[in-house]
C-alpha cells in the first residue's frame, strides 16, 4: 500500500509566483483551462508576451555570433558539451560524471567547466564522486575563462599525446604541481546553450518522462530555446528511458528524427546503488532499507517523479513526498513542513519513517538535515547507465564519442 500527495510549499510572494510559473509551464496548453485555477490563467497573457520576447532575444543573440559580433572561444584540448532543451530533470550532471569517468579510465584527465547553479551542488555533487580521480572541476559563469586558469596551473596535453610546454604553466607553480596530469579534455556542464565556447560535440539530453514540456518557450513552458536547436546535436540521449513507455520512447524518436533524421539516439536510466546516511555519510545501506517501510520523498530537482517512482519500485508500505522547485535552498520553515508530514507520516503508519533525499539536494547544505533527528535521513546513491536498446549497447555510445573526436 501507498500514500502521497505532491506539495510544493511556498512561503512567500516570489516562491508562490515561482511555483505558478511551474505549474503552467508543466501543464499542457489544451489542458490549462480545465485544469488550472482562475488565478493561474490571469497569468498566462504575461507569461506568453514574456515567451515571445525571450524567443525574439534567442534569435537576435544566435545571429550575432553567427556574423562574429559575439566572439566564440576555443580551447586548446577537445571540448564535449552536455547540455538540453528544457529545464531540469534530463540527467546532464550524471551524463558529465560519466563522460569524466571514461576520460580517467582512458587515461586522458578532464576539466569539467560548470556554471554552479543553486550553490554549486551539482558540482560538490561531482567533486565527491570523482575525487578518486584525475579530473579537474571549474565553477564559474565565465567558462573559458575558468578554463584557461585550470589550463594555466596544470598545463595541459592535446588528444594526440603532444604535451604543452612549459609556457603553459604559471611561473608561481610549484614543481609538484607541475608534476600533475595535464587535463586532456574539457566537459561543458550544461553547455547546449552556452555559444561563446566552441564545444568538437555537443550531447544532447531529453527526459523522457517530459521530453519538451508543453511545447512552450520560457516562461510559458519549460523549453529553453526551440526544438530546432536538435539541429546543433552530435548526439541524443532519452534519459530516464527505463521509466517511460516504449510507446512514447518512440514519439520522442519520431519528433528527433522529423527534424535531423540522421541524428544517432541512445538511450539511459538512473541505477540505484545504495543509500548513505545523512549523519554518518561513510556508512552505506543497501536498497533494501527502505523496504516495507514508511518512506517520506524530499527532492528539489527537476524531475521529482523519476526519484519518486525509484523509490516506490523498492518496495516501501508508505510513500509520501514533498517536491521544492529545482535548486531550492532549503530554509528553516521548509524543515518544519518536512517534520510535520513525517510526523504524520508516522502516525498513519505505525511505523517509524524514513526520510530519502537526492545527492543533490543532500550536497546543497548537508548539516541542514540534522534538524530532522530522531528520524533516520537516507541520501540515496546512484549512477547513469547507458542502457541496450534496439542493439545500440554502451559499447557503441563510447565508440561514437571516439569517432567524433578522432
Amino acid at each position: 500500500m501507498s500514500s502521497w500527495l505532491r506539495v510544493r510549499p511556498s512561503c512567500n510572494c516570489r516562491m508562490s509566483v515561482r511555483r505558478i510559473v511551474n505549474e503552467i509551464a508543466e501543464t499542457p496548453s489544451r489542458e490549462w483551462v480545465s485544469s488550472l485555477p482562475p488565478s493561474h490563467l490571469t497569468l498566462i497573457p504575461l507569461l506568453f508576451f514574456v515567451s515571445t520576447f525571450y524567443r525574439l532575444s534567442l534569435s537576435v543573440r544566435r545571429q550575432l555570433y553567427s556574423i562574429g559580433l559575439f566572439r566564440r572561444h576555443s580551447l586548446p584540448v577537445p571540448v564535449m558539451s552536455v547540455g538540453n532543451l528544457t529545464w531540469g530533470g534530463n540527467g546532464k550532471t550524471p551524463m558529465v560524471e560519466y563522460i569524466a569517468r571514461c576520460f580517467t579510465n582512458a587515461g586522458i584527465s578532464p576539466l569539467i567547466l560548470t556554471r554552479g547553479y543553486g550553490g554549486a551542488d551539482e558540482a560538490k555533487m561531482l567533486q565527491r564522486h570523482l575525487i578518486d580521480t584525475s579530473t579537474k572541476i571549474g565553477v564559474g559563469a565565465n567558462r573559458a575563462m575558468t578554463a584557461a586558469t585550470f589550463f594555466q596551473k596544470y598545463g595541459y596535453i592535446n588528444f594526440h599525446g603532444i604535451s604543452s610546454s612549459d609556457r603553459h604553466v604559471s611561473n608561481n607553480t610549484s614543481s609538484n604541481t607541475s608534476n600533475l596530469i595535464k587535463i586532456g579534455a574539457a566537459i561543458l556542464d550544461d553547455g547546449m546553450q552556452h555559444l561563446c565556447l566552441r564545444r568538437d560535440i555537443d550531447i544532447m539530453m531529453v527526459n523522457g518522462m517530459m521530453p519538451w514540456g508543453n511545447g512552450n518557450l520560457l516562461p510559458l513552458g519549460s523549453l529553453r530555446e526551440p526544438l530546432t536547436g536538435l539541429n546543433r546535436a552530435d548526439v541524443v540521449v532519452i534519459h530516464h528511458a527505463d521509466l517511460v513507455t516504449e510507446q512514447n520512447l518512440e514519439a520522442i524518436k519520431s519528433t528527433i528524427w522529423e527534424l535531423k533524421a540522421s541524428l544517432p539516439i541512445f538511450f539511459s536510466k538512473m541505477e540505484p546503488s545504495y543509500f548513505l546516511k545523512a549523519d554518518n555519510p561513510s556508512c552505506k545501506l543497501p536498497l533494501s532499507a527502505v523496504s516495507n517501510a514508511a518512506v517520506l520523498c524530499v527532492s528539489a530537482i527537476g524531475s521529482p517523479d523519476s526519484f519518486f517512482k525509484t523509490i516506490k519500485m523498492m518496495g516501501p508500505l508508505y510513500v509520501d513526498r514533498i517536491d521544492f522547485s529545482d535548486h531550492h535552498l532549503f530554509q528553516i520553515r521548509d524543515f518544519d513542513v518536512m517534520r510535520k508530514r513525517v510526523e504524520k507520516l508516522h502516525v498513519k503508519s505505525t511505523l517509524k519513517p524514513v526520510v530519502v533525499l537526492t545527492e543533490k539536494d543532500y550536497d546543497r547544505d548537508p548539516d541542514m538535515f540534522r534538524q530532522l533527528e530522531p528520524y533516520e535521513v537516507l541520501i540515496l546513491c546512484s549512477l547513469l547507465q547507458i542502457v541496450t536498446h534496439e542493439s545500440r549497447t554502451e559499447n557503441d555510445f563510447i565508440e561514437f564519442l571516439k569517432q567524433c573526436l578522432s
